[in-house]
C-alpha cells in the first residue's frame, strides 16, 4: 500500500494534524514528539542493508534484523560500512541537547538515523520495529524528532511479597521494558537476598543471589536500562523482625501481630548497625549512582520503644535523625539516596531541613489522591524528585485498570509541570502476591507512553493499541476483554481505596469471628457479584493465542485469563457464604462443583507460577486455595 502526500505539522509539544494525515502513526504505543510527514514511501528490499560503525548499535540492530525476518520475510545484513544503497543507517551527532534525543528520516532511499547517543540510537530502532509492526513492508516518508519528557522512566517490580521472578523472566522483561523506552529497573527488597552477613534473613524465600544480579544487571546495561538498588531500611521490616535474632530491634514488637513489629526502633544503635552491614553487601553490586532506601509506612514510629524521645523532640525529629543516618550510609558506598516520601509528607515540617542531595519518590495510588497534589511542596522545596503511581495490579487478580490508567496520567502532568526527575511506576504484591505480571503489562507500557511524551497519549485508544501492539491482535476482542477483567473492582458493587474488595472474595471464612467484624464479602452486592460472574465466564471472552507469539506473551494471555477465572470464582464463592450467612441451604451440589473449580483453578495458579517465578512463597497460597476448597466439602458434608 503507498500512501500520498501527508504533513503533520507539530508544535511542541502538542499535535496538530492536518488533513490527510495517516492516522496510523498514532496508533504507536509510545507516542513520538514531532513528525513530518514528506511525499513518498520506502519500500524494504529483499536484502537490506543495516550500517553502523558503532558496537554499542549491533544489539539493537540484530534485534531488528530479527523483526524484519519474522515479519516481512525478508533478510538483513548488519555492516559497520557499505558501499552503496543503506536501508537503513546510523550515525551520531553530539549536538543534540539530551542524551536520548534522536532524528529518523525515512526518504524513498532509505533510513537515516541520528542520534546523540548509543541510548538514543537505541531507541531509534525500536521507533523503526514499530513501524514496521504498523506499516508493514512499505513506510511513509517522514521526518521525526524524538525526545522523553523525563530523564528517569522507571519500573519497580516487588520481589519481596511471595513471588521472586526467575533471571530468565527479569530479562525478558528488561527487553520488553527498553523497547517502551523505559530506562530503570528497581527490584524491592525486604529479605529475597542471599546476605553472607546475614544468612538466616531470607531462609524460605528462594532469595535472589549476587551472581544473578550481576547478570541481570549486565543485561540491562546492553538494553540501557539502569538497574537500580533498593531495600526496605526502616519500615516494612517485618519478615526480618520477626526472626528471633532480630525481634529485639524492633520498634514495637507484636504490632499487627508481627512478634518484632513493622519498623525499626531508630534509637536502638543495633538497628543502624544492621542496615550498615546489608548495604555493605548488597550496595557494592549495583553500578547505578542510585540507590531506594524505602523508609516508608513507619506505621508504628514514635509509639512504642522511641516514644519518649519522640515525646522530647517530635515523631517527625525521630524520623529524620535515622534518615540522617542511612543518608550517611549511602554517601559511604557512593550511592545518591533515594526514598519514598510519604513519611516526609506527614510531617511537612521536615522538607527544609532535608539534605538536598537526595531524591524523594512521591507515590500515591489512587487517581484523585492528595499526593498527587502535593509534589509542588517537594518542588518548592527545592529538591530532586520522582513521580510513583502505580499499577493498580497488586490486592486485585485482574488489576484496577480505569485507576491505574488514570492514576498515571495524572502524576505524569504534575512530574512535567513541576520538572520531576522522572517517572517510576510501581507494582506492589501484597498478601501473597496472587496477581500475575502479565496483567500488569499494560500499566508498564502506559506508564512508559506517558513518561516518553504524556501530551501524545491516547488514553481511550491505548488499551487497543496496546493490544495490537504486544500480542498482534487484529480486532477489539482482546481489549474488550481487558477492559471487562479490569473492571470487576467496579462491577462487583462495593469500591475502596488500594484493593479491590474481590480479591477477598477468596480467602475471607465463610464464618467471621463477630458481628462487628468487617466482610468485604459483605459489602459486595448480590446483582454486582452475579454481573462479575456472568462477565467473565463466556468461553468466547478471550480470543485464540496467535501461535506465533513470543512465548512471554503467550504466558501473559494464560496468566490474564487465569486472573479472570480467579474473579469469576471469587464472585462464585462470595455468591455462597452471602447465602449461607443469610441462612439459606446451598445445594450440595453447587458446593461440590465450587470445589471441583477451586481445585482446577488451584492447579492452573500452581504451575503458571512455577513458569515465571521461584518457589518462594507458593505454598503460602496453595494452602489458601486448600482451606477454601476443604471448606466446600465440609459444607457439602453437612
Amino acid at each position: 500500500m503507498r500512501y500520498g502526500p501527508a504533513i503533520l505539522y507539530c508544535i511542541f509539544p502538542f499535535f496538530c494534524y492536518s488533513a490527510g494525515m495517516n492516522p496510523l502513526f498514532n496508533t504507536l504505543l509510545i507516542p513520538l514528539k514531532k513528525v513530518t510527514c514528506t511525499q513518498g514511501t520506502f519500500s524494504w528490499p529483499p536484502k537490506p542493508l543495516l550500517v553502523s560503525d558503532r558496537l554499542a548499535d549491533c544489539l539493537p540492530l540484530e534485534q531488528f534484523r530479527q523483526t524484519l525476518k519474522k515479519r516481512l520475510k525478508v533478510t538483513g545484513q548488519i555492516a559497520d560500512s557499505a558501499v552503496g544503497p543503506k536501508a537503513l543507517s546510523i550515525r551520531r551527532d553530539p549536538a543534540f541537547k539530551q542524551a536520548e534525543d534522536y532524528h529518523i528520516k525515512i526518504t524513498p532511499e532509505g533510513i537515516e538515523i541520528i542520534a546523540a547517543s548509543d541510548a538514543g540510537a537505541y531507541y531509534a530502532i525500536q521507533t523503526v520495529s514499530d513501524l514496521v509492526a504498523v506499516f508493514g513492508g512499505v513506510l511513509p516518508c517522514c521526518r521525526i524528532e524524538d525526545a522523553p519528557d523525563f530523564a528517569r522512566r522507571g519500573v519497580y517490580l516487588d520481589c519481596s511479597r511471595g513471588k521472586v521472578p526467575t533471571l530468565e523472566t527479569l530479562k525478558q522483561l528488561v527487553e520488553r521494558l527498553a523497547h517502551w523506552k523505559i530506562n530503570e529497573l528497581q527490584l524491592y527488597i525486604e529479605n529475597v537476598f542471599k546476605f553472607v552477613c546475614h544468612p538466616e534473613i531470607s531462609k524460605g524465600y528462594s532469595p535472589l543471589t549476587a551472581n544473578e544480579i550481576a547478570s541481570l544487571q549486565e543485561h540491562c546495561r546492553k538494553h540501557h536500562v539502569r538497574l537500580v538498588g533498593s531495600l526496605a531500611s526502616f519500615g516494612h521490616m517485618e519478615k526480618i523482625l520477626s526472626l528471633p535474632a532480630y525481634q529485639h530491634l524492633g520498634e514495637m514488637p507484636g504490632f499487627r501481630g508481627y512478634p518484632g513489629g513493622t519498623c525499626l526502633c531508630p534509637t536502638d544503635p543495633g538497628s543502624i548497625k544492621l542496615i550498615g552491614e546489608l548495604y555493605s553487601e548488597l550496595m557494592p553490586l549495583f553500578s547505578d549512582p542510585n540507590f531506594n532506601v524505602c523508609c516508608d509506612e513507619t506505621w508504628e514510629l514514635g509509639k512504642g520503644r522511641s516514644q519518649r524521645k519522640a515525646g522530647q523532640v517530635g515523631v517527625g525529629q525521630v524520623y529524620l535523625d535515622f534518615f540522617l543516618k542511612i543518608h550517611r550510609l549511602c554517601h559511604k558506598h557512593g550511592k545518591r539516596m533515594n526514598a519514598w516520601a510519604d513519611i516526609v509528607l506527614k510531617y511537612p515540617e521536615l522538607l527544609d531541613r532535608l539534605p538536598k542531595d537526595i531524591t524523594l519518590l512521591n507515590w500515591e495510588y489512587e487517581y484523585n489522591g492528595p499526593n498527587i497534589k502535593r509534589t509542588k511542596e517537594i518542588a518548592d522545596a527545592g529538591i530532586n524528585f520522582m513521580v510513583c503511581p502505580g499499577s493498580s495490579g497488586w490486592l486485585t487478580h485482574g488489576s484496577r485498570l480505569a485507576n491505574s490508567m488514570k492514576n498515571i496520567k495524572s502524576f505524569a502532568t504534575q512530574g512535567r509541570k513541576y520538572h520531576a526527575e522522572g517517572t517510576l511506576i510501581t507494582d506492589w504484591g501484597d498478601h501473597g502476591h496472587r496477581n500475575f505480571l502479565g496483567v500488569s503489562l499494560h500499566a508498564f507500557a502506559h506508564g512508559a507512553a506517558h513518561a516518553w511524551h504524556g501530551r501524545g497519549v491516547d488514553n481511550e485508544r491505548f488499551t487497543e493499541n496496546f493490544c495490537r501492539s504486544m500480542f498482534r491482535q487484529t480486532d477489539a476482542k482482546l481489549a474488550k476483554a481487558m477492559t471487562v477483567l479490569g473492571n470487576t473492582y467496579q462491577m462487583c458493587g462495593a469500591t475502596v481505596p488500594n484493593r479491590s474488595v474481590l480479591f477477598d472474595g477468596l480467602y475471607e471464612p465463610v464464618q467471621i469471628k463477630s458481628e462487628t467484624t468487617s466482610s468485604s464479602i459483605d459489602e459486595m452486592t448480590e446483582q454486582g457479584l452475579c454481573t462479575v460472574r456472568d462477565s467473565l465466564s463466556g468461553r468466547s471472552l478471550w480470543p485464540a493465542i496467535p501461535a506465533n507469539l513470543p512465548e512471554f506473551e503467550k504466558i501473559a494471555l494464560k496468566e490474564m485469563k487465569l486472573a479472570a477465572a480467579m474473579d469469576c470464582l471469587a464472585a462464585k464463592r462470595a455468591l455462597i457464604v452471602q447465602q449461607l450467612r443469610r441462612g439459606n441451604a446451598v445445594q450440595r451440589s453447587h458446593l461440590l462443583r465450587l470445589a471441583r473449580q477451586i481445585k482446577s483453578i488451584r492447579s492452573r495458579f500452581n504451575d503458571l507460577w512455577l513458569v515465571r517465578n521461584k518457589r518462594s512463597r507458593l505454598s503460602d497460597n496453595i494452602r489458601l486455595f486448600r482451606k477454601i476448597q476443604r471448606e466446600m466439602l465440609t459444607l457439602a458434608d453437612k
